[in-house]
């Protein structure tokens, strides 16, 4: 089975809090890797910055939505947290810093966690 097949096959049977979570976990593996061999304002961090505020702001979004299932106080703490990272993304691109990135490495990996159940 190709890897796209594969891909196809996992996301029609997950869960869209799993597919949430597989997505965050995306962003923060893109984030390390431009963490872990910096290279300031290069293309590498701004697509992994792109993708980040791209993910952040579809659940932007969908909190923002009458037609959300969560209740007013979840959706409120994502809106909260949307508008750190798009702070926080605006702060890194202005002053680049690869320790800047470990805020936004953290919020998705244990939204992550916590989607998916994990400690």
């Amino acid at each position: 089975m190709s890897h796209a097949a594969y891909a196809r096959t996992a996301q029609a049977s997950s869960s869209p809090r799993e597919i949430e979570a597989q997505t965050l976990l995306m962003a923060a593996r893109k984030l390390v890797e431009v963490q872990t061999n910096w290279n300031g304002a290069d293309k590498r961090m701004q697509a992994a910055l792109l993708f980040n505020r791209r993910l952040w702001t579809i659940f932007m979004g969908e909190a923002e939505s009458n037609d959300s299932p969560q209740p007013l106080e979840v959706r409120q703490n994502i809106l909260n947290l949307a508008v750190f990272v798009m702070q926080r993304t605006l702060d890194i691109q202005v002053d680049p810093k690869p320790e800047k990135l470990q805020s936004l490495i953290d919020i998705n990996s244990n939204i992550a966690a916590g989607l998916s159940g994990r400690p």
